[in-house]
């Protein structure tokens, strides 16, 4: 079995957090899903388990972060183009994200950022290989 990453993250109302994520392209597996927190999947390896608060607390051993006003952490996905960035990005603003700050173009990587409602931050990004440099 290949390794897989599972992200738990605490969110305070269930289903806006799942529909913010299937705008961003997250399909949800119901299998590992109830009404108390939802497994949304990003690719076969990668996945992001929305916990209310309740049962993300059942499983910590520290209180809850405030991810609107402290950042916990940055989680960056990567598209297959820059179009792709601004459809992920666009889809995400639609459905309630917040852009924090303006794009970053490193000249080999074109990234964004979006929030959702709980304030944790993802980086959207794509990376052209032909373009990072040697030296």
């Amino acid at each position: 079995m290949a390794n897989q990453i599972f992200i738990n993250l605490a969110v305070k109302d269930l289903q806006k957090s799942t529909n913010f994520y299937k705008a961003l392209g997250f399909t949800n597996n119901p299998q590992f899903s109830d009404n108390q927190g939802k497994c949304m999947v990003w690719s076969e390896n990668i996945f992001v388990m929305l916990l209310n608060h309740e049962k993300f607390s059942s499983f910590a051993t520290k209180p809850i972060a405030d991810t609107k006003s402290s950042l916990a952490g940055l989680f960056a996905l990567s598209a297959d183009s820059i179009d792709e960035v601004n459809s992920i990005m666009s889809k995400g603003l639609d459905a309630g994200g917040i852009e924090p700050n303006d794009q970053r173009d490193y000249g080999f990587m074109l990234q964004r950022t979006i929030e959702d409602f709980d304030g944790h931050t993802w980086e959207i990004f794509y990376m052209d290989m032909s373009k990072i440099p040697t030296e």
